[in-house]
């Protein structure tokens, strides 16, 4: 190392910069403990958008009860799932997406890689939209206007702060997650106390149940929009935990991080939108705003930054990520340089859609929730492949395609293809006039008896389960002597 790289190198750590890509940790930098993973994982699912969750459950036509049982086991058994990825990041000291090749091959991994990609830069630069759209609409509550000028500036300070966390990488935004934390904890706190005369508990414990279809449902879509919406990134956050870390402890702890302030918030929110139509109509399309309409107008600013601070943390979480998983692609820069294209293109994206698009949104969703299918086909191979492994893995190997993982594992690959398409035949294009391109979606429902496109199954999303637990299946028996193989 030349003396100017190396003064440059001491610089970026003084200032706190991480400088790692998605090389191996060195031993002396993993000093993390389970523990430590709660702040970024609470931090990211402290949003008040959670409860906009509530009224989507609701909407399946299900009861209070019913949507207790739906937000509590999706929520926490869709972050337990991001836990035993995480485990992997302990074993690897490597980021998720360069662990999926062991079960994936070095170069084979890149088909799992370009869908996690798309779908990290696709929700974060979704949550930064919101946050900006989240500004002009408390902005426009308090008459301080919501025109252009307000939301060229949301977009820009959004964007600025996005962009730098993620660039200053792990250890800055660890800090800044603890600190989050507090604040936006404390807000969502005082919401709760400020909105709580609201319930009417009349309504709610009479709202009628609904059938076993719309249960599982909604069952999928929560765990879609919360843990499995983060799997594939889980195993970033875990890289920096020490050798002797408890697996139970990791799965706990990002489980519990994840999980506690969802399961709050949308239990909450069954209990307000199950009390008013209004509500819960309003929160489903504009949960902001619904939202801040039950709040005296001095706790709006509070509010709002809370709001604000949370949609934050969890795009600088996926930027983050994403700009480790284009690296994973190949791409020959340093992570801060990868970390600040992400940055631009979700800047790009947010400018275009607040400013120009005129029916993007549905469409945008539609496609992320595509990719949805092959990803938890993605999360079944790398579950059942973490649960066969014994040993760490080999470090060098996951860079070199003539090591015992191989240039591509075609097994795993086409457990993802095949399963990917089941899953696609089993799922429904919930934007079918916005998206028509995605009307081909769920072929199968008619020929295995489900009651086509518009029976009962049909807003099932038996999809998401088919292509998770077909993968894991099909993984768990196929490659068991290949897994053997390698850790020999």
């Amino acid at each position: 190392m030349s003396m100017t790289t190396s003064a440059s190198f001491e610089e970026t750590r003084r200032l706190g910069v991480e400088s790692t890509g998605i090389e191996i940790i060195e031993e002396s930098e993993r000093t993390a403990s389970p523990k430590d993973l709660f702040w970024p994982w609470f931090a990211a699912n402290v949003s008040v958008f959670g409860m906009s969750y509530a009224a989507f459950i609701l909407y399946f036509g299900i009861s209070f009860w019913q949507g207790l049982f739906v937000a509590i086991v999706g929520i926490v058994v869709s972050f337990a799932l991001c836990g035993v990825i995480a485990i992997a990041g302990k074993r690897a000291s490597a980021p998720t997406m360069v662990i999926s090749r062991a079960a994936f091959g070095v170069s084979g991994q890149k088909i799992p890689g370009v869908i996690s990609w798309l779908v990290s830069i696709g929700w974060e630069t979704f949550l930064s939209i919101m946050a900006v759209l989240a500004t002009a609409t408390i902005f426009d509550r308090l008459g301080w206007g919501a025109g252009t000028a307000t939301k060229i500036i949301a977009a820009v300070v959004v964007a600025a702060m996005i962009v730098s966390a993620s660039v200053a990488g792990y250890h800055i935004i660890m800090k800044m997650q603890s600190w989050l934390t507090w604040i936006t904890g404390i807000v969502t706190v005082v919401y709760v106390v400020l909105t709580a005369s609201s319930i009417d508990w009349s309504k709610v414990s009479s709202l009628p149940s609904g059938s076993t279809q719309a249960v599982i449902g909604a069952l999928v879509m929560v765990m879609t929009g919360f843990g499995l919406g983060w799997i594939n990134i889980a195993a970033d956050w875990s890289r920096y935990q020490r050798r002797d870390a408890s697996n139970g402890g990791i799965v706990f702890w990002n489980t519990f991080g994840g999980a506690l302030a969802p399961v709050l918030l949308v239990c909450f929110g069954l209990a307000l939108a199950g009390s008013s139509t209004d509500v819960l109509d309003g929160v489903a399309a504009d949960p902001i705003g619904t939202l801040a309409s039950l709040l005296p107008t001095w706790f709006l600013v509070p509010f709002l930054i809370a709001a604000i601070l949370a949609l934050v943390s969890g795009a600088v979480l996926g930027i983050y990520s994403s700009g480790l998983t284009l690296l994973s692609l190949g791409l020959k820069i340093a992570r801060p340089k990868a970390a600040f294209i992400d940055g631009v293109l979700l800047t790009l994206g947010t400018i275009y859609v607040v400013f120009f698009a005129k029916n993007f949104i549905n469409p945008f969703q539609s496609f992320l929730i595509t990719l949805g299918v092959p990803l938890a086909s993605w999360a079944g191979i790398m579950i059942a492949d973490i649960t066969l492994r014994k040993r760490d893995y080999d470090n060098e190997a996951l860079f070199d395609p003539k090591g015992r993982y191989g240039d591509y594992d075609w097994t795993s690959i086409a457990i993802m293809a095949v399963t990917s398409v089941i899953g696609w035949g089993l799922v429904i294009n919930n934007f079918a006039d916005d998206a028509a391109w995605n009307n081909w979606q769920g072929f199968l429902l008619g020929p295995l008896g489900l009651g086509g496109r518009e029976g009962p199954w049909a807003y099932a999303n038996l999809g998401v389960f088919a292509a998770l637990g077909l993968s894991f299946v099909a993984t768990y028996f196929l490659r068991r002597g290949t897994v053997s193989r390698q850790e020999s």
